[in-house]
């Protein structure tokens, strides 16, 4: 109900109008009444045509307001689901990297767009809908009693049925509804997992076995939705028989009452009239009630996605500029410990330092912890504990996203969006023009590469970068660093990938970026860091080994047999 709040006015239109319609639903009985006891029954042809003008009048008027409370719910629930959507995705993108490491991507997917617009009809339609139809069933009931409390009574003695099938029927929709939106999920996650991974698929034949799958899950999806279904299919007719029964108790006793003079024709008639206004409502609001019960199913999980605390805190101290790590990019840890599961410890102890203008390298074997130390330093995650700090002061001082502007990332598997070349390299950042892009182009030696693209750097790379080599998604990588001109470089398996017929342009562009800037690289292919001014050797999470390439290899340490199983049984010439 927060979300109506900056809408209140438009929500206040809406019951107003509501209100409205619960009145002037009620009146067309009545004044069906009045033209049967009077000028019909008196033969007066004048009043039959005031009443017939009346009635229309009313009519017209309920049918208008029904047209602007219809486009102003609407207007209010598109507004609140457009807060809701923009909400849920600023969350999101605020949240720490260890928690979309666990969180399937179809998953959230369903959260920030379907579940979000399950609430939409609960907003647009079906809440406003529910308090009408509680207004319109509390005035119709008093109208009933005020004019004939002895009919009312045989209208409401179906009444307890009714209550017990809606009871009956919300029991079994509520459970089925939680199943429909936890199978739309799961399905999301799965279609999502295997088209990103269709190449796998394919190339190891499990095309049958993942359809299979599919099945399975699509099969107990239609289940669920199918018992939704079963249950309306079972109690619309039921409700429509105990109408129907209402009606004939009505007209039974009615007509018994009419011969006695206990009520008039019309009078009747306008009960008979309001028996269909009566029911209406309580089918209505059958189905709201469970369209409310699958906008509750997909609020919780809307908000437990905004109750996740696992976002990276920021919180700048006082008087700590990112501008000085421009002046004095100097990184330094110390004692750091980190596991991204408690029980598994992922670095112990780590401490080394980056001094202003050196290219430090870490080299170890897979899920040593090289990586996690650059995610540590950009504050991708959290440490557990010990310090890491840049230009003197503790990472976690400085804004986020100046300390993230400070640094330039160039990873192993490069991301890039459907969006053309040029806004891929600059993030649509507006400070960067285009003559900057094609001086880092010139700079990187990479002229030739982009003119040969359709459109140059107006050429638009497809979902993931899919119409491009691993190289050249590289190489756009180091122009997209190159031209946010970053205080420190940051290199995660940079050349692990590269394409033979790119490798000399990468280097070249990986030349450029290094030099005179503070960097760090992970590196796994060891003859790309032999110049670096030191290298740090981890395994299972430690430093075992740091020194320059020269030293490490005097030691007959892991350095050097690591270097030996890349280079062969004899180390190179001069080594």
């Amino acid at each position: 109900m927060g979300y109506i709040r900056p809408y209140r006015w438009l929500f206040i239109s809406c019951l107003v109008l509501t209100l409205l319609q619960s009145i002037l639903g009620p009146m067309k009985p009545l004044l069906m009444q009045r033209i049967l006891d009077g000028p019909v029954a008196n033969g007066d042809l004048s009043l039959l045509h005031q009443g017939i003008w009346l009635l229309l009048a009313a009519t017209l008027l309920h049918v208008f307001s029904m047209y602007l409370q219809i486009q102003l719910t609407n207007l209010l629930g598109q507004r609140i689901i457009n807060d809701l959507r923009q909400q849920v995705f600023r969350h999101l993108v605020g949240l720490k990297s260890q928690y979309f490491d666990k969180t399937p991507v179809g998953a959230l997917q369903t959260r920030a767009i379907s579940d979000t617009q399950t609430l939409s009809t609960v907003f647009s339609s079906t809440f406003v809908t529910i308090v009408g139809e509680i207004m319109q069933l509390g005035v119709i009931v008093g109208i009933m009693f005020y004019y004939n409390w002895r009919l009312t009574l045989v209208v409401l003695s179906v009444m307890p049925l009714i209550i017990l099938s809606t009871w009956l029927f919300k029991r079994f929709v509520e459970g089925a509804f939680r199943r429909v939106r936890k199978y739309v999920s799961l399905l999301n996650s799965f279609t999502q997992e295997h088209i990103t991974g269709m190449t796998v698929t394919q190339l190891y034949n499990r095309q049958e076995r993942e359809r299979e799958a599919f099945d399975e899950l699509n099969t107990l999806h239609r289940k669920a939705h199918l018992d939704t279904v079963l249950a309306y299919s079972i109690f619309f007719p039921v409700v429509e028989i105990l109408t129907a029964l209402g009606t004939a108790l009505l007209v039974w006793y009615g007509m018994g009452a009419a011969m006695e003079g206990f009520t008039s024709f019309g009078e009747l008639t306008a009960f008979i009239m309001f028996i269909n206004m009566f029911f209406r409502p309580i089918r209505q609001l059958a189905d709201q009630f469970n369209t409310l019960q699958m906008g509750v199913v997909s609020a919780e999980r809307v908000f437990t996605v905004l109750d996740t605390e696992e976002h990276i805190a920021n919180a700048p101290k006082p008087g700590v500029d990112a501008q000085r790590i421009w002046t004095d990019p100097h990184i330094v840890f110390k004692d750091v410990h980190f596991a991204y599961n408690t029980d598994e410890p992922v670095l112990r102890g780590v401490s080394f330092e980056v001094k202003p203008g050196s290219v430090t390298a870490i080299v170890g074997a897979t899920g040593s912890g090289k990586s996690t130390a650059i995610g540590l330093l950009m504050r991708l995650y959290e440490r557990n504990s010990g310090e890491i700090r840049v230009a003197g002061e503790d990472v976690r001082d400085y804004d986020l996203y100046a300390l993230r502007r400070s640094m330039g990332l160039v990873l192993q598997d490069v991301f890039l969006f459907s969006d053309s070349l040029f806004e891929n390299i600059r993030l649509h950042n507006p400070q960067i023009t285009r003559a900057q892009i094609m001086d880092a182009v010139a700079r990187a030696g990479a002229d030739r590469f982009i003119e040969r693209l359709p459109g140059g750097l107006d050429y638009r790379v497809g979902e993931r970068g899919s119409n491009l080599s691993t190289g050249q998604r590289q190489l756009i990588s180091c122009l997209r660093v190159m031209v946010h001109n970053p205080a420190i470089l940051l290199l995660d398996e940079a050349t692990a990938n590269i394409d033979s017929e790119l490798e000399h342009l990468i280097q070249q562009a990986l030349n450029t970026l290094l030099q005179n800037r503070t960097s760090l690289v992970v590196a796994h292919r060891l003859s790309t860091i032999q110049h670096a001014d030191q290298i740090l050797t981890m395994r299972k999470g430690e430093i075992i080994e740091r020194g320059t390439h020269a030293e490490l290899l005097k030691q007959d340490g892991y350095y050097r047999k690591l270097f030996l199983l890349q280079h062969g049984t004899a180390l190179p010439a001069g080594a």
